[in-house]
């Protein structure tokens, strides 16, 4: 008789939540300490963060803001110290390491700036494409890798080897690879860092196809401000925790009209007219100023300010406090 553990009809497992079915990460008061024997990094300091499913989203911070450490985990690579981390209605707080072998070879899918964690090179395209499925043991392999290669525009480079290939198609190529064994998310870590502006339009353009034609969630953490001119939602990251939220205001069939009716005015300060800046609460409360705010209004962290409310009550006022 097998020792194995089953879960009865109408109960979860262990590392199961009851999940918001419109989120597929829920990130509260996450926190991630580094330590050696003379060391304590906290690389994130009571995190919030919440991602719909179908959402294509951008993480953006300087670095050390914690936004690699926070892909990282939720790529399953690396474990929470605190908090509460729900992908996919998992918690992955509760993750033995067999959960986060699983987790990623059927939940997340992972694309890399450093084209040599994604791709062999003296495989083909579409042999490094069906590694993955061999892996998984999947059947008709590689008509489902040509099919993928096809989906990012690469089927007559099918048969190249990475040597042969310019880098915006090895990234082409490695998003394919991601999306080999069906993922419900996926990941990018600075996919068009090392791309020209042309080929950084192009992989953006097939993360947003394949979010819009497959309903895979997507992520995209860069140091690339920028990429708020062309992703409905960027969250921002300083100091371990969110800060603030940059999100469009008008539509996108809004924003494709306007542009086409500009003609050569500055496309740049037009797009910029569709985002605005949001402070982000936590959950305790708690906001990050912008530092653009907090060098107009001369103060630092440590100062303290005075806060006010109009006499409607729904306005509320910050002020440099003398004391």
């Amino acid at each position: 008789m097998s020792d194995e553990k089953t879960v009865p009809t109408g109960e979860k497992a262990e590392n199961e939540e009851r999940p918001d079915d419109d989120l597929m990460i829920r990130c509260e008061n996450l926190v991630k300490i580094y330590k050696t024997d003379e060391i304590e990094v906290v690389a994130l300091q009571g995190l919030d963060l919440d991602v719909k499913r179908g959402e294509l989203m951008a993480i953006v911070g300087n670095s050390g803001s914690g936004k690699s450490t926070l892909l990282n985990m939720l790529g399953g690579l690396d474990k929470p110290s605190a908090g509460s981390l729900l992908v996919d209605g998992k918690n992955l707080l509760k993750f033995t390491d067999k959960d986060y072998m699983q987790y990623k070879r059927d939940t997340v899918g992972f694309v890399w700036q450093n084209n040599a964690r994604n791709l062999i090179p003296y495989l083909t395209a579409v042999q490094n494409v069906e590694l993955p499925m061999l892996l998984k043991g999947s059947r008709q392999r590689r008509k489902k890798a040509e099919a993928l290669l096809d989906k990012v525009g690469l089927s007559k480079r099918k048969n190249s080897r990475l040597d042969q290939m310019s880098g915006g198609e090895q990234q082409r190529v490695a998003i394919a690879i991601a999306l080999a064994n069906d993922p419900k998310l996926l990941l990018a870590d600075e996919p068009t860092g090392s791309v020209d502006t042309k080929t950084s339009a192009m992989i953006l353009d097939i993360f947003k196809e394949l979010n819009r034609t497959e309903g895979i969630t997507v992520v995209i953490v860069t140091h690339d401000v920028k990429l708020a001119h062309k992703i409905d939602r960027v969250v921002a990251i300083r100091d371990g925790r969110t800060s603030s939220e940059i999100v469009r205001k008008r539509s996108y069939a809004q924003e494709l009209g306007e542009l086409e009716s500009l003609g050569g005015e500055d496309l740049e300060d037009s797009i910029d007219e569709t985002h605005e800046e949001l402070v982000v609460l936590d959950r305790s409360g708690r906001l990050q100023l912008p530092k653009d705010y907090m060098e107009n209004l001369q103060i630092k962290g440590g100062d303290k300010v005075k806060v006010e409310l109009d006499e409607d009550g729904k306005r509320m006022y910050l002020f440099k406090s003398d004391n």
